[in-house]
């Protein structure tokens, strides 16, 4: 875990120049964000694609193997194109690059001197010194990484369109995320008949009727002219009993 914080610490001291120029480039091209990459790289693609599209960026995860079997048809003129790559000599990403020549691209890539990097417009440094396995060849602190410069483009996106909590209740309605920022206590309060009505002057008695008459557990205590004295709950009464 240490290997893979100080791999990002170390990324985040290179990408200064180069997460503005992302974020420019995928501004000012009106289509979606096309983001692609596999294996490992898929995975991770796949999910920054999903981050991308909940925080107000348009984005879809393309599969490199499957695009050159039509499923290429879903870059449009205008889309840009992010490509995840710790080699940066992935094949099927290589034979993506001369069909997509009319769209402007990103890569999160491994290796900055890759034959990927060389056809980018834009490279964000996704290089370790080391992975954090005692072999050294699993995509651990390369993947986090990745992951790590991912979604500090989502966040500086969101910062760009100006994205705020409400736009992301938005997109989360069904979400426990959604309700807890849009939610209201109007929402969830109870009123009129559903609620058991007393007044101060009510016998006991009155009150565990009205109780059992609208079971939420509490009844709320009118003064005359309407306004609200107090509450008496279920264990009010229950206490009331056992001390009289």
């Amino acid at each position: 875990m240490e290997s893979e914080a100080q791999a990002i610490l170390a990324a985040a001291q290179r990408i200064d120049a180069q997460l503005p120029a992302a974020v420019d480039l995928i501004r000012s091209t009106p289509g979606k964000l096309i983001v692609t990459g596999i294996g490992k790289s898929g995975h991770l693609a796949r999910q920054l694609a999903a981050t991308l599209q909940s925080t107000g960026t348009p984005a879809v995860f393309l599969h490199p193997a499957e695009a050159t079997h039509g499923d290429l048809g879903i870059c449009q003129p205008g889309d840009a194109v992010l490509m995840i790559s710790k080699s940066g000599s992935t094949a099927e990403l290589l034979q993506l690059v001369p069909r997509l020549s009319q769209h402007k691209l990103i890569g999160i890539l491994g290796n900055v001197d890759s034959p990927l990097a060389r056809a980018m417009d834009v490279v964000l440094d996704a290089s370790v010194p080391r992975e954090a396995d005692p072999e050294g060849f699993m995509p651990s602190a390369s993947l986090a990484v990745a992951q790590a410069i991912g979604h500090a483009l989502a966040v500086a996106l969101m910062q760009s369109r100006a994205f705020t909590a409400r736009d992301f209740a938005h997109l989360h309605a069904g979400g426990q995320l959604g309700r807890s920022l849009t939610m209201t206590v109007a929402d969830v309060m109870h009123s009129g008949e559903e609620v058991a009505w007393v007044s101060p002057n009510d016998t006991l008695k009155k009150v565990v009727i009205a109780l059992s008459r609208r079971p939420l557990g509490a009844a709320c205590v009118l003064s005359a002219s309407g306004q609200l004295e107090g509450l008496v709950t279920d264990g009010d009464v229950r206490r009331a009993f056992e001390s009289h």
